[in-house]
């Protein structure tokens, strides 16, 4: 169930997100395209809210439930950044805004998007780890958490590989 609620968590923030866009530029509403992309941390709400109601029903947790709080904290950490993207693209096609500009693929720009891209995957892993950590702390029950601890040190493992993965671009730049 914590699987499907993950999936349509990820399907309801892009309609708030392309909701508010067409809101914003297609029928000139700024306020309430404003008010409807704010309306995407909602669906992190309900998510989190559900894990634990799920949890404290006596559900032991699967990789399913951490991996709720690992979305959680991509959300947080890169909605942003995500709803910007859109923004831009959506400027771009339907209201003939300015073309966004491609991403380069070497040299120091390059390495410095690839730093801050960590740094976002950082603050993910720290909002994520400290929920699962809160979940943890909070049903009390080692046997029926087992599996959020497994997630914590998988995702902690793929932090470290990004970081050696992202860095290494400042250490090594690409070249064009």
């Amino acid at each position: 169930m914590i699987g499907w609620l993950i999936i349509a968590c990820e399907v309801g923030f892009w309609v708030f997100v392309l909701a508010g866009l067409i809101t914003r530029y297609v029928f000139k509403m700024k306020k309430l395209g404003v008010l409807l992309l704010a309306c995407t941390p909602i669906v992190d709400l309900l998510l989190l809210i559900t894990t634990v109601i799920d949890l404290k029903n006596g559900a032991v947790a699967t990789t399913m439930h951490g991996v709720a709080a690992i979305y959680i904290g991509v959300s947080v950490a890169f909605g942003h950044r995500m709803i910007k993207w859109a923004d831009r693209w959506f400027q771009y096609l339907f209201t003939k805004g300015p073309k966004p500009n491609k991403r380069k693929k070497y040299g120091k720009e390059f390495a410095k998007m690839e730093r801050v891209g960590w740094y976002h995957h950082l603050l993910a892993w720290i909002i994520g780890v400290g929920l699962l950590g809160a979940i943890i702390l909070f049903i009390d029950n080692f046997a029926q958490t087992e599996a959020l601890l497994q997630t914590i040190m998988l995702w902690s493992l793929v932090l470290v590989i990004d970081f050696a993965i992202s860095f290494s671009y400042t250490v090594f730049p690409k070249k064009a």
